[in-house]
């Protein structure tokens, strides 16, 4: 089902802290992302705690969108580093940020099901990229995000985040 054994996360950012995706963080969801051998979809299985749920037996939409946050996060740069025809990871780093996260709750989510995340970029791989990614509960889909994915220099924008002024 996939083409690698170890995670896109792993190659690129073994030092992650990241909430969904950080290997180092030692609170987070840990999600692991895989280019499927179908060579358009990068995959994801989850299989959400007890401590995500919404309305009883029903998984917390919140956690459905950070995983398709994450995931889809690293479709758009997995995409990227193929497009620049370069292994996961190479040098210089490939970054991305959220742009715009759209979700689409298409039937409830229920808890104890593995949850499987099929992403691609849909349409061109540019500075900004469209990646949809599907949610399914076993076989059923249960929610899709469509967001857009912006490529960034993580070092400029860690410092105009911290010189911006607040007024008082």
């Amino acid at each position: 089902m996939t083409t690698q054994d170890t995670s896109l996360q792993d190659l690129a950012a073994p030092e992650g802290v990241c909430y969904g995706c950080g290997s180092q963080n030692p609170h987070g969801l840990h999600i692991k992302s895989f280019w499927h051998e179908d060579g358009v979809h990068v995959m994801a299985q989850h299989m959400p705690d007890e401590k995500y749920c919404g309305w009883p037996g029903l998984v917390y939409g919140g956690l459905i969108a950070m995983l398709v946050d994450c995931h889809s996060n690293w479709a758009a740069m997995a995409y990227h580093y193929r497009a620049e025809q370069r292994e996961v990871g190479s040098l210089p780093h490939i970054t991305c940020v959220t742009g715009n996260l759209g979700i689409k709750y298409i039937k409830p989510t229920p808890m104890g099901v593995p949850l499987t995340l099929r992403a691609r970029v849909e349409g061109e791989v540019g500075r900004k990229s469209r990646v949809i990614c599907e949610i399914f509960a076993g076989d059923v889909l249960t929610a899709v995000g469509d967001s857009t994915f912006v490529r960034v220099d993580t070092e400029q924008l860690r410092t105009a985040a911290h010189e911006r002024k607040v007024d008082s």
